[in-house]
Parts: structure tokens; C-alpha cells; sequence
């Protein structure tokens, strides 16, 4: 298939008129006209991924892989060192951040993942309003998510409503509107601002709320006339 054929269903699935004006999605690496034998599915990319993936792959990656303007492509840095060998091996580069995650992720991990049915989402943030013991609902979401531990600010006995945003979600605590914010990446501030607006928040992990991106996508590229794979995406960091 020619990348430009995936794009134009990639658009049609999530526009890319979605995405937040400093955000980088789209095509990031390759042609419209380049052909492509494969479509890999992944949050990231790393090395591994790019030397296991045979020639004329397409990724289609939920993270930009360029993100902010480059001034120098140094082979030994990141992300120029993966970009060296992709373009020997002819391999294209889409990213699908913050358009998919407002038409898809966010909903996706609520609903399928952590199994809210009745909820309203708006732009980045799902909510659902209920009554649930928080140390009940804390250990549902852990298990879901696979989380051995989870940083909580702020805690309560009971809540009433929860709004959940995947990734790096804190600057929209003055929006979440809920007992409880689920959210990634909380800095202290966040945690300090929070406790004086009186919102209980549990910090979900970034990779871990994300890394639900493929199967989202993937179930939307069953009639693609090539392979689509998903790659098991690594988390960055090990808790010891």
C-alpha cells in the first residue's frame, strides 16, 4: 500500500485536525507515495524494534518520534540514531498523540479498560459519577492497569465521581470536575494544587495508562490489505 492510501484511513479514524497546536502528529518520517509492505502499531519505538522490523515498514506510533524542531542530526543522539537506520531501511514514521487520544484513548481505557459503562467524555476527559469506596475503586484500577503501586493525593472515603485522562493529563485538574482525577506524570505541584481545590488525585503512570493505544487502533485495521502488527512496547523505567 502507498502510505498515502493509510493516512487518508488514519485521518478518517482520527483526524489529525485534532491534534493540540504544539503536538506533532502526522507524517513524520518517509513519502505519501512511498509504498510500505507492514504496518507495526506501538505507544514508542526503540532501537530493537527498528532492527527486528524488515524493510518497507510503515510504524504507526502514538508518540511523536520528532517532537520539537530539530537543529542537529548527530547519528549517536536520540532520536537521530534511530532516524540513520529507518531511512536505510526505507521505513516510514505516522504519529497518532492527542487526536487519538481525544477520539479514541481516553474513551477506550475508561470504558474497556477500566469498565466504567456509563460516562460522558469531553475532549481529553471521560467522567462517571457513581458511589464507590476510593481505597475499592483504587485497587480495581490497579489490577486493570497493572499497577503495583499508585502515588494518591489527597485521599477520601468516598467518591462520587471520577474523571480519568491517559498520559500527562494534571494541567486539566481545574476542569477534571470529580472527586477523583486519574491521571499520569502528577508533579508536586499538581499534588499541592489539588489538596487546595480539594480533589482526591491518583497518579495512574504514563506508559501504563497508554500502552492500551494499539489494541484501540489495531481492532480499526482489520480490512488493511497488508499485516498490522503490535508490538509490545517497553516502559522506560523499572521499579526497584
Amino acid at each position: 500500500m502507498k502510505i498515502g492510501e493509510i493516512y487518508e484511513i488514519l485521518d478518517t479514524i482520527s483526524p489529525f485536525e485534532l491534534q493540540e497546536s504544539w503536538d506533532n502528529s502526522g507524517l513524520l518520517v518517509g513519502d505519501y507515495g512511498q509504498s510500505v509492505e507492514r504496518v507495526v502499531v506501538s505507544v514508542d519505538i526503540d532501537m530493537k524494534m527498528v532492527e527486528e522490523a524488515d524493510e518497507k515498514t510503515l510504524f504507526i506510533l502514538h508518540h511523536p518520534l520528532i517532537f520539537s524542531g530539530l537543529k542537529k542530526l548527530l547519528w549517536s543522539s536520540y532520536p537521530a540514531n534511530l532516524l540513520q537506520k529507518m531511512v536505510k531501511k526505507d521505513h516510514a514514521v505516522i504519529a497518532m498523540h492527542t487526536n487519538f487520544d481525544k477520539s479514541h484513548l481516553n474513551r477506550y481505557v475508561f470504558e474497556k479498560v477500566l469498565g466504567f459503562e456509563e460516562f460522558s467524555c469531553q475532549e481529553f476527559i471521560c467522567r462517571a459519577e457513581g458511589s464507590w469506596r476510593s481505597r475499592e475503586l483504587l485497587d480495581m484500577v490497579k489490577e486493570r492497569l497493572g499497577l503495583s503501586a499508585m502515588r494518591v493525593v489527597g485521599e477520601k472515603d468516598e467518591i462520587k465521581s471520577v474523571a480519568m485522562v491517559t498520559g500527562s493529563g494534571a494541567s486539566l485538574l481545574d476542569t477534571a470536575e470529580a472527586d477523583l482525577f486519574l491521571t499520569g506524570d502528577i508533579k508536586f505541584h499538581d499534588a499541592m494544587k489539588a489538596i487546595s481545590l480539594g480533589v482526591m488525585m491518583a497518579d495512574i503512570g504514563h506508559f501504563e495508562s497508554e500502552r492500551h493505544f494499539s489494541a484501540a487502533l489495531a481492532e480499526h485495521l482489520k480490512n488493511l490489505p497488508i499485516p498490522v502488527i503490535i508490538a509490545q512496547s517497553i516502559n522506560p523505567f523499572t521499579y526497584i
